[in-house]
């Protein structure tokens, strides 16, 4: 009785939280970022900026071990739309976070076996067309999740798919759009929403990974979930808060960000049931590739 007092009053927190549910895009053209030859001295710039402050740094350990490789510079200026300064930044963050959540990191590969029980139950899929935008789109059908394994395990599957996705130029430069799926969510299973996974979540992917997240959208979500979800307001930056859209059971509003005719059925799609195995198929492939 005493969860559910506290889930109740998180709950009346929540409702005095705007999360821009329904909020409806009026732009639903295909918008690639253009790359023009005559940017390529720029960017070539930028990349030797971003260098040179690494070269600067008296961080030895982050200098020396940091990888300054041309294409991994990259990811973090497309992240942080060439702002060199703020690049800099986001490379020491995803350097020392790794360094001190090394345990996230260990066996860090599609063969660990809950990383790959991960992926197997579609957390996370990625949708095999990318959105109006250009956009690469990862779902995360939340009841497959049968918390046999912890939800630092989803989240290594999830860095792990994002660290292959994002070295697609495309994707560092157009971003990523994430639905989570809650139907049948049970209370059961909200329980194992720890505050202090989601806030190690959270500090991961906002401010330690060189991914654009543009939208993230909740959908089937049952009242102790939204409440649940209250302990992340805290540790979101508002440029976060403002991606985040939640439809409820009203699927029509999802459609509104992402068209129908690449998602799947259960979702209102025109595509068929998503299948985890081709995703994971990909990234096995990719892997012995290596």
């Amino acid at each position: 009785m005493l969860f559910y007092k506290d889930v109740v009053d998180k709950m009346a927190e929540f409702l005095e939280y705007d999360w821009k549910a329904h909020m409806i895009s009026r732009d639903m053209l295909h918008q690639e970022i253009p790359y023009k030859k005559s940017e390529q001295l720029d960017k070539n710039t930028t990349i030797q900026g971003l260098r040179g402050l690494i070269y600067q740094s008296r961080d030895f350990e982050f200098k020396n071990n940091m990888k300054q490789d041309d294409s991994t510079l990259l990811k973090f200026l497309y992240a942080r739309k060439f702002n060199v300064a703020d690049a800099y930044e986001l490379l020491q963050n995803y350097y020392w976070y790794r360094k001190k959540n090394h345990e996230i990191f260990k066996d860090f590969q599609v063969g660990a076996s809950d990383i790959r029980t991960a992926l197997e139950n579609g957390l996370p899929g990625v949708l095999n067309s990318k959105d109006r935008k250009g956009r690469c789109v990862l779902i995360i059908n939340a009841n497959n999740w049968d918390c046999s394994y912890s939800l630092i395990s989803v989240y290594r599957a999830l860095l792990f798919s994002l660290e292959y996705l994002i070295n697609d130029i495309n994707n560092q430069a157009n971003g990523f759009v994430v639905i989570v799926d809650w139907t049948e969510f049970s209370f059961r299973q909200s329980m194992n929403l720890k505050p202090g996974t989601l806030k190690l979540m959270i500090e991961g992917l906002q401010d330690c990974f060189p991914a654009r997240f543009k939208g993230i959208h909740f959908i089937g979500q049952p009242w102790y979930v939204e409440a649940a979800l209250t302990v992340i307001k805290p540790f979101l930056k508002d440029k976060t808060k403002e991606r985040i859209y939640v439809h409820g059971n009203n699927l029509s509003t999802l459609h509104d960000y992402v068209a129908k005719d690449i998602l799947p059925a259960e979702m209102g799609g025109e595509q068929p049931s998503h299948n985890p195995e081709i995703w994971l198929k990909k990234v096995i492939s990719a892997g012995t590739q290596q």
